[in-house]
């Protein structure tokens, strides 16, 4: 257990201390990816972007995701789940999410333009991973953006999620605890677990970029 998401940042960026001389961008997923991805940048002295992806709740379990979409269109189902609701409503969602999700993106990153990782190692990074859903999405948007290589770097993440990123053919997969230990949520690994703020966000991408301490 973590006593904050900082400190298992701090742990991540050692365990990548072999990219430290590499060209790479980290790409947090918003908003606690953030603190973990902050950490991670500035012991590689590496830029900081982040990666939107919005998920679509079941319309009976809103908690449940069948669907998660970003910025660009992208998306990613469970096809009989997504196949199984009204599929207007589906629709309605997807583009009232992927809208907010360009709403968030416009927030976060400002009016900075989005790091260039064509030939670049991407090191994406989040607070965990339960399901998975929405860092497989975020593989597929930088696999687009042709890449030297792909990393997720977290603290925790169960097996089942790790498979599927493996499918999704990301080059190496670097976490804090053995998959088997995960609890099943991972704000049970944090001591400290609390909602980060829009302006933390901001905060970090900026200094991060800035190559400036908080």
């Amino acid at each position: 257990m973590w006593r904050d998401r900082s400190e298992a940042g701090k742990l991540l960026g050692d365990a990548l201390s072999k990219y430290k001389n590499d060209k790479v961008v980290i790409f947090a997923l918003p908003r606690g990816g953030v603190v973990v991805g902050y950490e991670v940048a500035k012991a590689l002295k590496s830029s900081l972007d982040i990666i939107i992806t919005r998920k679509i709740g079941h319309p009976s379990n809103s908690e449940y995701a069948i669907c998660v979409v970003d910025e660009r269109g992208s998306l990613l189902c469970n096809e009989g789940e997504a196949k199984s609701v009204d599929q207007k409503w589906l629709q309605e969602e997807i583009k009232r999410e992927r809208s907010e999700a360009q709403r968030r993106i416009t927030l976060f990153r400002g009016r900075r333009a989005p790091e260039e990782v064509k030939s670049k190692t991407a090191i994406i990074v989040d607070d965990g991973i339960a399901t998975g859903f929405t860092i497989r999405l975020a593989v597929r948007s930088i696999k687009k953006q042709n890449p030297k290589k792909i990393i997720i770097a977290v603290p925790v993440a169960g097996e089942e999620a790790l498979q599927e990123l493996k499918k999704e053919g990301v080059d190496e997969i670097i976490t804090l605890e053995p998959p088997e230990e995960f609890s099943g949520a991972v704000g049970a690994h944090y001591e400290q677990f609390e909602q980060v703020a829009d302006d933390e966000v901001i905060r970090l991408i900026k200094y991060a970029n800035n190559k400036q301490d908080v």
